[in-house]
């Protein structure tokens, strides 16, 4: 029986229309005659999608029950029965209740598919096993319901159903997907834009992907070897020479005008080992491929432009980048060049651009040539067999009584000639073919003992010796240099692919890197040395080792220079040529991360100077904004306390007397913040860090609205958040004095709070005019006052004292709509780790609403 063929609706997020575009494909189907039944749908109780089982065959489900609770689950064995041509089965990473017949719903669909039942089914990207940690990071949820991406992949259809961030939240504001009581959670929650577009991302990226392994399979399947164009690839092949670099950027250029193209830089390498290429310039052209976006290679072919067709061709380019040949004039009696054979044989579907460089007809250093080391003790293990051993054979063979004849002993001999080969290479062979071909002359070709041959037979048999040993000696040690010297290449490809992989980690460590340089070459110590110019004295950037660590290049037994003022130091041993060109490698990735890390280290410091710039315009503008309005109420009070016009009455007197208090216990409580944060951004006091919960703190910051302006909204359930209570209390109290500022009348601010992964986020929500996506970054400015904002309200720098606080504790302040206008400040907290919100007990199964 053949096996069914599977089709799955992907989505991008719940609420897509996963399943509703699953149902209009089997009403489709139906219309066409198709016997397609439902084995499992779960609407959701959303009317649309409810309305589209209307008129479709639905198997029964089957009644389960579970620690006192009734659950329904497809009816895997009724479907079988039913044998449709079709079925419909929701839900694909569902898990089942215990009980049922298999542990997953993908393993229920597994048996459909080999009973010949073609399925469509659904799943949401979040829900494949390989993203989960991803979207775990993204949405601060852990999915626990989830498919194997090969599951998936198998998929004979795999269709992306997709929607704009924007839409979906719209779809879900209206009630089309939850249940109004669960509309404002999920929207502050798992349904916010950054969520909703990340997953989108997912989504696009993983189809992408799939859609790339298809044109493979078939390109492959029906041995299309021309270019499809379906987007633009664009290869640079490399030489390792400085024009290179020209190469690579001319390439980044052309990529740009394109969307969506891709750059493929790429180095051909004769498979002998034999090479012209700087290790330094092709690790600085491979960091810088890297940083434009585009991706290296490594590839092994002694027909250079041949491989370089090939490799393009394999990956679908449709354009490759040669720079103008380097070669001297008299140089091309030897062939037309690499670049005028690519673009003799590229054919129709390939773009050959030969780019002009400065190093054109500057001529190319010839490859040198490098043989391969056999170890001293092994070439004198040769000799010793390839002359002691014939005489030794001889001796023995004269006081043997017994007559082998000449043939035999001649095969004796060559014997140990080829085992002088194997050995020690040709020249103890040859010696050995020379030594033997004497004695077997001299002890056993008659007459004996004579350098003579009687028989011209003989003579012939030796010179037949002499040339097969010399040429068994050539082939033998012709194999071991090159056994020895592939195995050497492997073990330097092995080294570079390394140094490849920690590029494109981005590994800045530089001990570990002079650790593995260390450990490579068995040397005792490894150091980076650098001087600011010629005459300036070496420093050490970084070292490692046992031993101590040279001073200078010339004090260490191996240098290795990179540019002119920088070196790698090792001491030991000394290195044989051979291993240099590893080691420049090295030497070349070793520079590459020490600048990494002053770079890194610059940004940081120019970071932490903007942080510092950034907390003192807050506290400026605090001072402006916050000590304002307790000064004028203090000094209108006394005013009027001294005031000779107006006879105060006792009740009078208390009142303009607690106004003065209060305002002076404002004063000291802001006073106070304010020079713990002056203290905090020159480096000498940092927050007072408690772990304290919200409700001690958000109901204090609203003392200065209005009654009835704002709802409170705090669970008791929150895990508590480890913060700096007077800097918090004073940023929640802007936020909200800026949300009430802007609300329409009788449309109080809403203050609520709720815990989403390790996080703790506190939204402050108005229904008022809002702020344009363009805009919601510039509100946080000093002095910015967005629209129409009434007279006498501030100077604009309330929400920039928030950020400025509430980042100084490690967390952020950020913009968003508020579905049905209006803006929402989000305040993001750290959750004080080992105490997770308190949650009511569920079953211990995954819930069957994943859409």
């Amino acid at each position: 029986m053949a096996r069914g063929k599977l089709r799955i609706y992907l989505g991008a997020a719940p609420g897509v229309g996963k399943t509703y575009a699953m149902l209009s494909e089997a009403h489709r189907r139906v219309e066409r005659g198709t016997d397609c039944v439902v084995g499992f749908v779960e609407h959701h109780d959303r009317p649309r999608t409810e309305v589209m089982l209307h008129g479709l065959e639905q198997v029964p489900r089957k009644d389960l029950e579970y620690r006192g609770t009734a659950f329904t689950e497809m009816d895997v064995d009724a479907v079988l029965e039913r044998a449709p041509a079709v079925a419909l089965v929701d839900e694909l990473a569902h898990t089942n209740i215990p009980g049922s017949r298999n542990a997953k719903r993908w393993q229920d669909v597994e048996e459909l598919l080999a009973a010949g039942i073609d399925v469509v089914s659904t799943v949401n990207i979040q829900h494949l096993e390989s993203l989960g940690d991803v979207v775990e990071s993204i949405t601060g949820v852990r999915q626990r319901e989830t498919v194997p991406d090969e599951v998936v992949r198998r998929a004979d259809q795999i269709e992306l159903v997709d929607m704009s961030p924007q839409a979906l939240r719209r779809r879900m504001a209206h009630g089309n997907i939850y249940k109004p009581d669960r509309i404002d959670a999920s929207l502050s929650n798992y349904f916010r834009p950054g969520n909703l577009t990340a997953l989108r991302e997912l989504a696009l990226l993983w189809v992408a992907d799939r859609v790339d392994e298809y044109l493979q399979q078939y390109r492959g399947e029906h041995n299309i070897r021309s270019t499809w164009q379906a987007r633009e690839r664009i290869v640079v092949g490399l030489t390792g020479g400085p024009e290179g670099r020209t190469l690579i950027r001319r390439a980044s250029r052309m990529a740009a005008k394109g969307s969506g193209s891709e750059i493929l830089a790429v180095y051909i390498a004769r498979s002998d080992g034999l090479t012209a290429a700087s290790p330094k310039e092709l690790a600085v052209q491979r960091t810088l491929v890297e940083d434009l976006g585009g991706t290296f290679h490594h590839v092994i072919g002694d027909d250079i432009p041949a491989a370089l067709l090939d490799f393009a061709r394999g990956v679908n380019a449709t354009q490759i980048v040669l720079g103008s040949s380097r070669r001297k004039t008299w140089q091309y009696v030897f062939g037309p060049g690499v670049g005028a054979t690519v673009a003799r044989d590229s054919g129709p579907d390939l773009d050959v651009h030969i780019v002009t460089h400065g190093e054109v007809a500057k001529g190319r250093g010839l490859p040198v040539a490098r043989g391969a080391r056999l170890g001293r003790s092994r070439i004198i293990w040769g000799w010793l067999v390839g002359v002691a051993g014939p005489a030794l054979l001889t001796l023995l063979l004269t006081h043997v009584d017994a007559d082998l004849g000449l043939a035999n002993d001649m095969l004796l001999f060559l014997t140990l000639t080829v085992a002088a080969a194997l050995l020690g290479g040709l020249l103890p062979a040859l010696a050995s073919a020379a030594v033997g071909s004497l004695l077997l002359n001299y002890y056993f070709t008659p007459p004996l003992h004579l350098w003579t041959v009687s028989n011209n037979k003989n003579i012939v048999a030796i010179a037949v010796f002499v040339g097969v040993a010399v040429s068994v000696a050539s082939v033998v040690d012709l194999a071991a240099r090159r056994t020895h010297q592939a195995a050497r290449l492997r073990a330097e490809s092995e080294i570079l692919s390394f140094l490849a992989g920690s590029v494109l980690r981005g590994e800045t460590s530089l001990d570990a890197l002079l650790e593995r340089v260390r450990e490579t070459f068995a040397m005792e110590s490894v150091a980076l040395l650098e001087r600011a110019g010629d005459t300036e004295p070496w420093t050490c950037a970084g070292s490692v080792g046992d031993g101590r660590a040279p001073g200078r290049p010339e004090d260490a037994d191996v240098d290795m220079p990179v540019g002119d003022h920088m070196a790698l130091a090792l001491s030991g041993r000394v290195l044989p040529a051979a291993d240099r060109r590893v080691l420049a490698a090295f030497a070349a990735q070793a520079a590459v991360v020490l600048d990494r890390q002053r770079l890194k280290s610059e940004a940081d410091q120019a970071r932490t100077l903007a942080e510092g710039n950034r907390i003192r315009t807050a506290l400026l503008a605090a001072v402006s904004h916050d000590l304002r309005t307790p000064l004028a109420g203090i000094k209108a009070a006394v005013s009027s306390l001294r005031s000779d016009d107006v006879e105060w009455s006792e009740e009078d007197e208390a009142e303009l007397l607690a106004g003065i208090e209060d305002g002076a216990d404002r004063l000291e409580h802001l006073v106070g913040n304010l020079l713990d944060m002056s203290r905090l951004q020159t480096g000498t006091v940092t927050p007072l860090i408690r772990e304290i919960d919200l409700d001690e703190v958000v109901p204090m910051a609203l003392g200065g609205v209005p009654d009835g302006s704002a709802e409170l909204d705090i669970p008791e359930t929150l895990p508590m958040v480890a913060v700096d209570k007077g800097l918090l209390e004073r940023a929640v109290a802007n936020i909200v004095e800026n949300a009430v500022k802007y609300a329409p009348e009788g449309e109080p601010v809403k203050v609520s709070a709720s815990a989403l992964g390790e996080r703790v986020e506190l939204r402050v929500v108005d229904r008022g005019p809002g702020v344009p996506d363009t805009a919601k970054d510039r509100i946080f400015a000093p002095f910015q006052r967005y629209g129409d904002a009434p007279r006498g309200a501030g100077v604009g720098l309330g929400l920039a004292v928030a950020r400025g606080f509430v980042e100084a504790m490690g967390g952020t302040v950020t913009a968003e709509d508020t579905p049905g206008g209006g803006l929402t400040m989000v305040l993001t907290l750290r959750a004080v780790a080992g105490r997770p919100p308190d949650r009511p007990e569920l079953p211990d199964l995954p819930a069957q609403v994943t859409q």
